[in-house]
C-alpha cells in the first residue's frame, strides 16, 4: 500500500443510514421517466459521476431557475403584498425604461464627442443587435442568481405568512378541507423512488432476478449465454478489448467461478450466502448484471456489466442504488446484514473516486484495521496517495500477528505448527517471508489457513 502508485482502501457503505444525493436522484427519474414513457435523456451519459457535489450545486443552480421562471400564484397572499409586490416591478421597469433612453445616442453626437478628445469610456453604446443575434430588447433583461434567490426567499416569507393567516381563518371555526394543503417536508426514501408505481401502459418493464452463480443454479444455466455476449460487449466497447480477449473461459474464471461455498442457514436470508449475478431484465432481455457476494454481514459488489447501447441509463450508479436497497431488504431479515461493500476506493484514480460518492461510508486503515468515515479520510488523502487514517499514533493492528510459530505451515504432506517447521529449515530467508505472511493475514487467519512450503 505504501509503495503501490494507486493506494486501494476497502471502503463500505452504511446502507440503513443512507440517503440519496440529488444526482443519485436524478439517475432514478431518469429510469422511472424511460420505464413509463420512453424518455431518453440526451444529458451525460457517464456511467458514474465524477464529482456528485458538484453535480449537486449545478443540478440546485437549474432547478431554482426552473422554479422561478414560473410565476408565482398570488391568490393565497393578502392584497397589500401583492400590491407591493407590482409596485416595485412597476419601479423596476420604469428605471430599466430611463437607463434605456439614457444608454442610446445618436451616431453624429459619437463623432462629436470622439473629435472632441474626451475619454471615449464615458460614452454609452448600446446597439440594436442583428436578427437571431445578441439579446432581444424586446424581452425583459435576463436575472441574476443573486436576485433570484433573494426573490424566491421573499415568495417563501409570503407564503408561510398567507399559511399563518389560513391558520388563523381555522382557529375561528373555517371547515379543514377549503385551507390549502401542506407538502410534507418528509425526503421520499430510496425505496420510494426506485419502486415508484407506473402506468398500466408504461412503455417498458424492468424485473431484477437474483441468481445462484456457484455452484451454477439452473437459472444461471439457461441465462449464461445471453449473460456472457452482454459481457462480450461491454467489454470490447466501454474497455476496447479486442474480441478474444472476453472469452468465455476468462468471463467464468472472472466473474462466475467463486471459493464461496452456498450456505442456507436457517436465520440467513432467502437466498442463502454466496456467489450470484444480479441480472437486469429490460422487456424480456439482459441488459445489465451486478455480481455480488452475499455474507453474513454484508453484501459486496465485486462488478458490474451492461449492454453499451443503454448506457444513458447510467446503470453503474442504478445498480449501485439497487444493491443498497437489496441489502436494506435482507436485513429486514437477517438483521447482521447491514453493510454494502462497494470493493476498493482508489484516490489517487479519479475515475474511481464515484465511491466515495455513497454515504455515510468508511474507509479501513491500512495500518490498524479500524474503520474511519470517509470524511475525515479525504484531507489526508488530498496531501498524500498513502495514508493512516487512525488519528492515534499509539493504536496497533489488534489481530496483528503475535505468536508466530502457532502458524499453520503444509509441508512435505503434512500440517504443522510453524514452530515445529522451522526446527527442519536450514534457510535464513525462510524466516523473513513467513513473518511477511503472518503480517498480512493476522493471527486468527494464520492459524486456520495453511501456508504451502515447498
Amino acid at each position: 500500500m505504501n509503495q503501490t502508485c494507486c493506494p486501494q482502501y476497502t471502503i463500505r457503505c452504511h446502507p440503513l443510514q443512507f440517503q440519496p444525493s440529488k444526482s443519485h436522484k436524478k439517475v432514478l427519474k431518469k429510469m422511472l421517466k424511460f420505464l413509463a414513457k420512453g424518455e431518453i435523456s440526451k444529458g451525460n451519459c457517464e456511467d458514474e459521476p465524477m464529482d456528485s457535489t458538484m453535480e449537486d450545486a449545478v443540478d440546485g443552480d437549474f432547478a431554482l431557475m426552473n422554479k422561478l421562471d414560473i410565476k408565482c400564484d398570488l391568490k393565497t397572499l393578502s392584497s397589500d403584498l401583492k400590491v407591493s409586490i407590482e409596485s416595485e416591478e412597476k419601479e423596476k421597469e420604469k428605471s430599466l425604461k430611463k437607463e434605456g433612453s439614457k444608454d442610446l445616442i445618436h451616431p453624429q453626437a459619437i463623432e462629436e464627442k470622439l473629435g472632441s478628445g474626451e475619454p471615449s469610456h464615458s460614452i454609452k453604446v448600446h446597439i440594436g443587435p442583428k436578427p437571431g443575434k445578441g439579446a432581444d430588447l424586446s424581452k425583459p433583461p435576463c436575472r441574476k442568481a443573486k436576485e433570484m434567490r433573494k426573490e424566491r426567499k421573499r415568495l417563501k416569507l409570503m407564503q408561510q405568512s398567507s399559511a399563518g393567516a389560513f391558520e388563523g381563518f381555522q382557529a375561528q371555526g373555517q371547515p379543514v378541507s377549503l385551507l390549502p394543503k401542506a407538502k410534507s417536508n418528509q425526503p421520499k426514501s430510496l425505496e420510494d423512488l426506485i419502486f415508484e408505481s407506473l402506468p398500466e401502459d408504461a412503455s417498458h418493464k424492468l424485473e431484477v432476478r437474483v441468481v445462484r452463480s456457484s455452484p451454477p443454479s439452473p437459472q444461471f444455466k439457461a441465462t449464461f449465454q445471453e449473460s456472457y455476449q452482454v459481457y462480450k460487449r461491454y467489454q470490447m466497447v466501454i474497455h476496447k478489448d479486442p474480441p478474444d480477449k472476453p472469452a468465455v473461459s476468462q468471463f467464468t474464471r472472472f466473474l462466475c467461478n467463486s471459493p464461496l461455498e452456498a450456505e442456507h442457514p436457517a436465520n440467513g436470508p432467502e437466498c442463502g450466502y454466496g456467489s450470484f449475478h444480479q441480472q437486469y431484465w429490460l422487456d424480456g432481455k439482459i441488459i445489465a448484471v451486478g455480481v455480488i457476494d452475499i455474507l453474513p454481514y454484508c453484501v459486496s459488489s465485486v462488478y458490474l456489466y451492461y449492454d453499451p447501447d443503454y448506457s444513458f441509463l447510467s446503470l453503474g450508479v442504478y445498480s449501485a442504488l439497487r444493491e443498497i436497497a437489496f441489502t436494506r431488504q435482507l436485513h429486514e431479515k437477517t438483521s447482521q446484514l447491514s453493510y454494502y461493500y462497494m470493493g476498493f476506493y482508489i484516490h489517487s484514480c479519479p475515475k474511481m473516486r464515484y465511491k466515495g460518492q455513497y454515504r455515510p461510508s468508511d474507509l479501513l486503515c491500512p495500518e490498524t484495521y479500524v474503520w474511519v468515515p470517509i470524511e475525515q479520510c479525504l484531507p489526508s488523502l488530498d496531501n498524500s496517495k498513502y495514508c493512516r487514517f487512525n488519528q492515534d499514533p499509539q493504536a496497533e493492528d489488534e489481530g496483528r500477528s503475535k505468536e508466530l510459530d502457532r502458524l499453520r505451515v503444509f509441508h512435505r504432506r503434512s500440517a504443522m505448527p510453524y514452530g515445529v517447521y522451522k526446527n527442519h529449515q536450514e534457510d535464513p530467508s525462510e524466516e523473513a517471508v513467513v513473518l511477511e505472511y503472518a503480517n498480512l493475514v493476522g493471527q486468527k487467519c494464520s492459524e486456520r489457513m495453511l501456508l504451502f512450503r515447498h
